[in-house]
């Protein structure tokens, strides 16, 4: 006979005796509270360093717009998180689109978890994997080709930054 004992791992850990069962029904009751920690901490971060103003922060220019001289998947995401908890949608729309487009469903993800933590079940449907491929696309061919066209509605979309060519 063999003494290996198996461990459950997985959504089954959850109802392991033991201490691993413990370890996960904790990470399950606390996972969502611990997320406030990091998003609080992005908020003071914006709110020390206004990414609006138009000056350099101290994390430099964006790296992607100084060495290509084009906005990338990134550029105006912190703007466009400050005009958010600033109650500013249409700057926020015209900073991150794809960022905005996604904000509701996590947060309505996160109000899901933290709920069922207390024992408050919502109704959660999981996006397809076409609606997936769908935005993830979207998101790259928007922030990295339509919002750098000079043609209207797309100009309205480009991001002022204070990073300068390198070439």
């Amino acid at each position: 006979m063999s003494d290996v004992v198996a461990t459950p791992s997985g959504p089954s850990a959850f109802a392991a005796p033991g201490p691993l069962g413990r370890i996960w029904r904790r990470v399950r009751v606390l996972g969502p509270w611990l997320m406030v920690v990091p998003v609080a901490g992005a908020v003071g971060w914006v709110q020390a360093f206004d990414p609006t103003n138009g000056k350099e922060g101290p994390l430099g220019p964006c790296a992607w717009h100084l060495l290509f001289g084009v906005n990338g998947p990134g550029c105006g995401g912190t703007r466009a998180f400050y005009y958010l908890i600033h109650g500013d949608l249409v700057d926020a729309v015209r900073m991150h689109l794809p960022f905005v487009l996604a904000v509701p469903f996590l947060l309505y993800g996160w109000l899901v978890w933290a709920l069922s933590t207390v024992g408050v079940r919502l109704p959660m449907r999981r996006p397809g994997k076409r609606w997936l491929i769908a935005y993830v696309v979207f998101f790259v061919l928007f922030t990295t080709v339509l919002r750098n066209l000079s043609s209207q509605p797309f100009a309205w979309f480009d991001i002022p930054n204070t990073a300068h060519r390198l070439w």
